[in-house]
């Protein structure tokens, strides 16, 4: 099997998007996708690979922080059971309505938790440490992830970092149920179109493969504060890029 230069550039792209998602539990799939559609590369075809690709950064990377104990096991599950189901239903459902019209709202509701998520880094919010509704947001976040979103860390991690989650935890734990969600998702992906595009979705393995290891090392070692301030700011751009994107254009 030969491939051409682009898959050395596909192995970068899943390491660099594999380093980012690791370490501040989203951003994989946001990061992959909008790089591959600059390249000209059919959207289909992209969805398609990075969530292919996806279930195999997601084991290594919820391995990884397994390792370096970032995990919580109760949140785990209660997020895998939730998040699988709505995934599933996801991609059956959701991939056939106009998604278009109901992600300008979702990011909305992340530009708010943006500045929740800042304003805890600068000590001027102390919220409680009591998560509630977590199989709720488990099932929505999966639900807009297997719609082509990429919702499911920018979701699932701003809101229980709002909530009061460690960050830590929060992230591994995130990262870590990903893994169970996202098969869920490629699978029902596998049986309605099949797999296609082996050189994608080999270079991004090969580069979220590469780099989940140090992202998990790297969320365990980084201050509290620094890890609020950067995924504060990252979903500040991501829903503000997003809600430009979807209304202006």
């Amino acid at each position: 099997m030969e491939f051409g230069s682009e898959f050395y550039w596909f192995i970068l792209i899943g390491l660099g998007a594999q380093l980012v998602d690791g370490a501040l539990g989203m951003a994989f799939g946001l990061v992959s996708s909008s790089i591959l559609l600059s390249m000209g590369l059919p959207p289909a075809a992209v969805s398609a690979s990075v969530h292919t690709a996806e279930v195999f950064t997601t084991g290594v990377s919820g391995a990884s922080h397994a390792y370096f104990r970032n995990i919580d096991k109760r949140l785990f599950w209660q997020l895998t059971v939730s998040g699988s189901i709505g995934g599933i239903i996801g991609a059956y459902v959701l991939t056939r309505l106009p998604g278009e019209l109901i992600r300008p709202f979702v990011y909305l509701y992340l530009l708010v938790l943006a500045v929740l998520i800042l304003l805890r880094a600068a000590g001027k919010l102390v919220p409680k440490r009591e998560i509630r509704r977590v199989p709720v947001l488990g099932f929505f976040a999966g639900l807009l992830d297997a719609s082509g979103g990429g919702g499911w860390g920018p979701m699932a991690t701003s809101t229980l970092l709002a909530s009061g989650g460690q960050a830590r935890t929060t992230i591994g734990t995130v990262n870590a149920a990903e893994f169970m969600v996202t098969l869920a998702v490629s699978i029902t992906f596998f049986l309605s179109i099949g797999l296609q595009h082996l050189e994608i979705v080999l270079g991004l393995l090969i580069g979220g493969v590469l780099a989940a290891p140090l992202a998990a090392w790297l969320v365990r070692h980084v201050a509290e504060r620094v890890v609020l301030v950067v995924v504060g700011l990252l979903v500040l751009g991501i829903s503000l890029s997003q809600i430009a994107r979807a209304w202006l254009f």
